[in-house]
């Protein structure tokens, strides 16, 4: 799909915490029959160029003013072997978090920007399929403050945003870039914990974050939170290292619709994600290539069951998206919605079929 990642190209923002934290050292005129007069000295006030000298200063109050605003509500979170970040979601004690960063931990110690002593929390429900958690704190401090949560749809390509978080374990930091893109569909590896999540509508970001920023705080400069850091682009070729500037972050319309009915009902009871409802395996041709999903199988009464698919068909196509691995399966599927008419194609006894699938619901 447009603008999709495979696996092996994203990596969870989760910090191990045997990782050491290293200290870095900061290391003339135009002619004319009359003579030129002289340049001022200085710009007066309130003059185009006196306009222009003061916009850094602006643009530097305004950074500090959404750090000063936001910062208190994003916390640290310690998950017995793993550091992550989290926000304050409500003045209830709730964080919102990546799934990957609580594993499957139930226990937490949580710090606070606002300097308190290191809480307890405890996990409310984690849903993986969207790489999202909620824990809570057994008891709410007093000055408790809650993220204020944006608006997606406002979202938009070259707008200033902040990362903060705790890369490194680097509690209360912060980097600055712009979004780069929007409705991106990166899938995450399932290695080292990772949730093996495909998620879609992502947000691309030049902010500069790293292991230990997962579920924290990607803020625009009206200090609302736009969506959750959650994975760094890798560069295979390079070692499956880092490639500076390209961060991705849950939109801030999932994180909500995780975030409230989880604190609602204990868990998710309505994904809004597509599904056809099969267990899958990725197969290879004669050549040792990922060339299809074979359906291990299928549930009675699900999608493909009632479009006429069977366990040992191999889907090959999601409409006109390719289908090769696992991973490609559930990134055709990422931008579709239950109850959406898909044409699939696949093949049976070697032969290649078509069907009309009306998706469910993971």
């Amino acid at each position: 799909m447009d603008a999709s990642l495979s696996r092996s190209r994203a990596r969870r923002l989760l910090l191990p915490l045997s990782a050491a934290v290293c200290a870095l050292a900061l290391a003339g005129g135009c002619s004319g029959t009359e003579p030129a007069a002289p340049a001022p000295e200085a710009p007066a006030s309130g003059t185009a160029q006196g306009a222009v000298k003061r916009a850094p200063d602006d643009l530097q109050n305004t950074y500090q003013a959404v750090i000063n605003d936001v910062l208190p509500s994003v916390v640290q979170i310690d998950a017995s072997e793993s550091l992550g970040s989290g926000v304050v979601y409500d003045d209830r004690g709730h964080i919102v978090t990546n799934a990957h960063v609580v594993g499957d931990e139930k226990k937490f110690k949580v710090s606070v920007a606002t300097g308190q002593a290191v809480l307890s929390a405890s996990l409310v429900s984690s849903y993986p399929e969207q790489d999202l958690a909620v824990i809570k704190l057994d008891e709410v401090p007093d000055g408790l403050k809650p993220a204020k949560f944006g608006d997606a749809g406002k979202v938009a390509v070259g707008q200033i945003v902040m990362a903060m978080g705790s890369p490194l374990g680097l509690s209360s930091s912060v980097t600055q870039g712009i979004v780069s893109a929007l409705g991106r569909t990166v899938s995450e590896s399932r290695a080292g914990g990772g949730t093996g999540a495909t998620i879609a509508n992502m947000v691309q970001t030049s902010a500069a974050i790293n292991p230990g920023n997962s579920g924290g705080a990607l803020v625009d400069l009206d200090s609302q939170v736009i969506g959750i850091p959650t994975l760094a682009a890798t560069d295979p070729q390079m070692g499956d290292s880092a490639a500076p500037g390209i961060g991705f972050a849950i939109p801030v319309s999932m994180v909500r619709t995780v975030a409230d009915q989880i604190i609602k009902d204990g868990r998710v009871t309505d994904s809004g994600r597509a599904a056809l409802n099969i267990t899958g395996r990725t197969v290879v041709d004669d050549n040792y290539r990922p060339a299809g999903v074979a359906l291990v199988s299928v549930d009675r009464g699900g999608a493909a069951a009632e479009a006429g698919l069977r366990a040992g068909d191999t889907i090959t196509k999601i409409g006109d998206a390719e289908v090769t691995t696992v991973t490609s399966l559930a990134e055709a599927l990422a931008d579709d919605e239950p109850g959406q008419r898909v044409t699939v194609t696949y093949t049976r006894d070697d032969e290649s079929r078509t069907a009309e699938v009306t998706l469910g619901e993971i």
